[in-house]
């Protein structure tokens, strides 16, 4: 197990590495739209965090060598699953065919009050 920290993405807020990649494969941590120049989730609607969200999790890929285009499987998390169309928009952007595996959950609450936190296994 190897620890991928990187300035990039916001560093974690808690007992958890960024990401750990092993032989074949980066986990990693759940991202939210943390700006990392600023540590703050900036007031912004859906769509900008999840671009947010997934400039964090494409920094974190590029630490470890790899890009988030090599994603094998996405979880999203939601807090308003309304929300999910506006988000499929966005992450579209991020994939292309085959796309990776994906679940998407509504949850109840996020860390820092987020509206969506995304987790990747990325293949290197």
């Amino acid at each position: 197990r190897i620890p991928i920290p990187t300035a990039p993405a916001p560093a974690a807020v808690g007992p958890y590495s960024q990401a750990i990649a092993t032989d074949t494969l980066l986990f990693t941590s759940g991202m939210i739209p943390i700006d990392p120049q600023t540590g703050i989730i900036a007031e912004a609607d859906i769509e900008t965090h999840a671009h947010q969200v997934f400039r964090n999790l494409q920094a974190v890929a590029e630490a470890a060598g790899t890009e988030l285009s090599k994603a094998v499987k996405v979880t999203v998390f939601l807090t308003n699953m309304a929300d999910f169309k506006r988000v499929n928009s966005v992450y579209a952007q991020y994939f292309q065919e085959p796309y990776p595996a994906r679940s998407a959950i509504q949850v109840v609450a996020l860390p820092l009050a987020a509206t969506i936190e995304v987790e990747a296994v990325i293949a290197l």
